[in-house]
């Protein structure tokens, strides 16, 4: 059976629009690295059963695996620094069926 595909869902709350460009131009190196693929990031939303967010995000990954390995890798690490300085969130990593 092949691996199932992983996910990172975000819902953020950016505080400080400059110091989170800063966490968009960082991450690229990981992402760029484990291969990820934006589904939905940032956009158009409406939030139906209440606020979800200024921003959410959706990103693939070839598996679950690769998801984990991204997220904690150094790249990914000098990023997050960024995020969580300049917003909030609601984040997961999921693995796809």
């Amino acid at each position: 059976m092949a691996d199932r595909k992983g996910y990172w869902i975000a819902m953020v709350d950016i505080a400080d629009p400059e110091g989170y460009r800063q966490y968009i131009e960082t991450n690229a190196k990981a992402f760029e690295k484990y291969g990820a693929r934006f589904l939905a990031r940032g956009g158009q939303h409406t939030d139906p059963e209440g606020p979800a967010g200024d921003r959410q995000v959706i990103v693939e990954f070839s598996s679950y695996e690769q998801a984990l390995a991204c997220y904690h890798s150094p790249e990914y690490q000098e990023a997050l620094k960024f995020r969580l300085a300049n917003s909030t969130a609601k984040f997961t990593i999921i693995e796809g069926v």
